[in-house]
């Protein structure tokens, strides 16, 4: 959901959700900005199936294009699955977030494909979302905040104009996640944003972070005084089925 947030998609444009499992950031962004189509690519058929699901049960089917693929395929196998290159002004993605190797994997092989991925595969999903993000189209990722480095390495000389959110799980603590967003072909430096608290020092969610989650209020990592960057919003979080 902090991700959706993060995505500062105007009515009518592109956006492609890359590696989505069933949906959820997708149908916020599309409950809090009610005009742009949003096709989304999964490669577990399952995830795919809930998906649409999650979409007809909120009325978003029309927006909704649920595409069973390998990120890691052919350029012609993914133009056949109906992914456009550099065809989405706005790209986003929620990437496994463990190597393999390094945690245990979950004996349900779906569930293990979400979680972990192979060693380099985090530089063929950036490869990916370059070549479907449109000429200066924006990327916006979530990741460990561990891997901040290795996923800026990867997009030097791709995306510029790099912002770092980080998300702290309490106030002085280290963060756990960081939203990286950037803009294709831009020169423009890296910038350190101060990122948001989740929660206060009762375990509840901080009114900042309950904002985004039950408000559907937007995040804004924009420079400052670029049109369109802006906190604010309206929906709220999609009606899921309970899985």
């Amino acid at each position: 959901m902090f991700l959706a947030a993060a995505v500062d998609a105007q009515a009518g444009e592109a956006v492609l959700d890359a590696g989505a499992g069933v949906g959820v950031a997708g149908l916020c962004l599309l409950t809090r900005v009610r005009r742009p189509p949003r096709p989304r690519v999964e490669i577990d058929a399952r995830q795919c199936a809930l998906a649409a699901e999650n979409a007809e049960r909120n009325g978003l089917s029309d927006r909704f294009a649920a595409i069973q693929a390998d990120i890691t395929a052919p350029a012609r196998d993914l133009a056949a699955a109906g992914l456009i290159r550099e065809g989405y002004g706005q790209v986003m993605a929620n990437p496994p977030f463990y190597v393999e190797g390094a945690v245990r994997i979950a004996p349900d092989a779906a569930r293990a494909a979400a979680h972990v991925m192979p060693p380099g595969e985090l530089g063929r999903w950036v490869k990916f979302l370059t070549t479907m993000a449109a000429p200066k189209g924006t990327l916006t990722v979530i990741h460990r905040a561990d891997c901040l480095g290795a996923l800026l390495d990867f997009l030097q000389d791709r995306f510029g104009d790099l912002a770092v959110f980080p998300l702290f799980p309490k106030a002085a603590e280290p963060a756990v996640r960081v939203i990286v967003q950037g803009r294709k072909g831009s020169r423009a430096g890296l910038r350190l944003l101060a990122g948001l608290v989740l929660h206060g020092p009762d375990g509840a969610y901080t009114a900042e972070a309950e904002a985004v989650l039950r408000g559907g209020e937007a995040l804004s990592l924009g420079a400052p005084g670029k049109k369109g960057r802006r906190p604010g919003g309206t929906g709220g979080s999609p009606n899921l089925p309970e899985r």
